[in-house]
């Protein structure tokens, strides 16, 4: 008898664990807990302590829908989904790229841009770095932020470069523009952005990207009511022209 009631005892935790509700937990807390790397323009930056960039936007008209405060959580590459199964924050904005690997360890959002790997070289050299043949040299040095897919795909298409690796993703493209690496592995938009900004700077293959991918925001596995209302307010947001105008202001 005991055993029998022990056993019904576990039934319903479990039950009552699952039944746990981490929509109505932010609504009932008044804070939307958003994790961000803070080194990925255009969607996730620092400057002068605030937040700035595309997703930061977005979370900002998530947690106004929501009708709470919105709270920025700092997190790095290397520690996106373990940060995130450590409950830090509810969900991660950065300009993630949607992975099997993320969709297997985590749930990841309807997509909202489609982008593809190519590189940042100094001003004048995106002639010599226009495939990964020219880039994957003993003598080409190549510079990735640590625990991003960028240094995935280095691992992976370069092996004989010489890989420079780097904590903070915002060190890498001033690496370039110092001479420290020859090229940067980076993504289409990050690309744009900086050509734009830095004169000394350039992208090489941003017309042709070496892959196609899309970006998503990263939520806690099985929290599929979560997942399912962020998809209903992107959906909302991109209704009311609200997506249209920030995609306009960060990407073109």
């Amino acid at each position: 008898m005991r055993k029998l009631i022990v056993i019904i005892c576990l039934v319903l935790t479990t039950a009552f664990g699952y039944s746990k509700d981490l929509v109505k937990e932010i609504v009932n807390r008044g804070v939307l807990k958003v994790g961000t790397t803070g080194d990925y323009k255009p969607f996730s930056y620092l400057e002068k302590d605030q937040y700035i960039g595309y997703d930061i936007e977005v979370a900002k008209l998530l947690a106004k829908e929501l009708g709470v405060e919105i709270e920025f959580v700092p997190t790095t590459w290397k520690t996106l989904l373990s940060d995130l199964n450590s409950e830090k924050y509810d969900v991660a904005m950065s300009g993630i790229t949607r992975t099997i690997r993320r969709q297997i360890e985590a749930e990841m959002s309807s997509p909202y841009l489609i982008f593809g790997k190519c590189f940042l070289v100094r001003k004048g050299e995106k002639v010599k770095y226009s495939s990964l043949e020219d880039v994957n040299k003993p003598e080409i040095k190549v510079g990735v932020n640590i625990g991003g897919t960028n240094e995935i795909f280095a691992d992976e298409k370069l092996k004989k470069a010489t890989i420079i690796r780097y904590k903070n993703n915002l060190d890498v493209p001033m690496a370039v523009a110092k001479g420290e690496v020859d090229v940067m592995v980076t993504e289409t938009p990050e690309a744009i952005v900086y050509e734009r900004e830095v004169n000394s700077l350039e992208g090489a293959m941003i017309e042709n990207p070496l892959t196609r991918s899309q970006m998503g925001y990263l939520i806690k596995k099985d929290e599929i009511h979560f997942l399912n209302t962020i998809n209903f307010l992107l959906n909302e947001l991109e209704l009311r022209g609200d997506i249209q105008e920030l995609k306009k202001r960060y990407f073109n």
